[in-house]
């Protein structure tokens, strides 16, 4: 799958991404106004697919799991950046939302088309003829992304192991 790149710059954070004015009216609405303060376009113009690729510290601030859950609900498939704030980088991971660092974005720009393959840890740019390595995530985060996030990863894991004590093959 390949989406475009939406470029944003360091210490974005989690009142940026899950505005708290909008925290109680449910993800939908939360998600409309995402990035809003950096970017007022941004949930109206990201589609399913596209990629969030950002400089230092994305994330920062709060704990508030809805800043991971609100880019997820808007389609992203991932985000790259240089560095995280570690609360968001569980969060993101927990609800199924690839992050993946990078050690330069030099030569990303806004709008290119791109796609990311996380298991290779690579974003691809086809038009620039350019692939950008990424730190790879460890196989026990790959799978949980695949399954969806750390709850639907339990699930799938404690039914294979009550299938198990069970003679039954999964």
């Amino acid at each position: 799958m390949s989406g475009r790149i939406f470029l944003f710059g360091n210490d974005i954070d989690t009142d940026q991404l899950a505005p708290g004015l909008y925290m109680k009216g449910g993800i939908a609405e939360l998600a409309a106004h995402c990035l809003e303060g950096v970017r007022p376009d941004f949930a109206s113009s990201v589609r399913p697919g596209d990629i969030v690729v950002a400089g230092t510290n994305f994330g920062m601030g709060s704990s508030r799991e809805q800043a991971a859950e609100a880019l997820k609900h808007l389609g992203v498939a991932g985000v790259v950046a240089l560095s995280f704030a570690g609360i968001f980088y569980r969060n993101a991971i927990n609800l199924g939302l690839p992050v993946l660092v990078a050690h330069s974005i030099d030569g990303i720009g806004d709008g290119d088309v791109a796609s990311l393959d996380i298991d290779a840890g690579l974003l691809n740019l086809p038009a620039k003829e350019r692939t950008i390595r990424l730190e790879r995530l460890p196989d026990n985060l790959k799978a949980m992304l695949a399954d969806g996030g750390l709850v639907p990863h339990l699930k799938k894991r404690f039914a294979a192991e009550r299938d198990k004590e069970h003679g039954r093959c999964a």
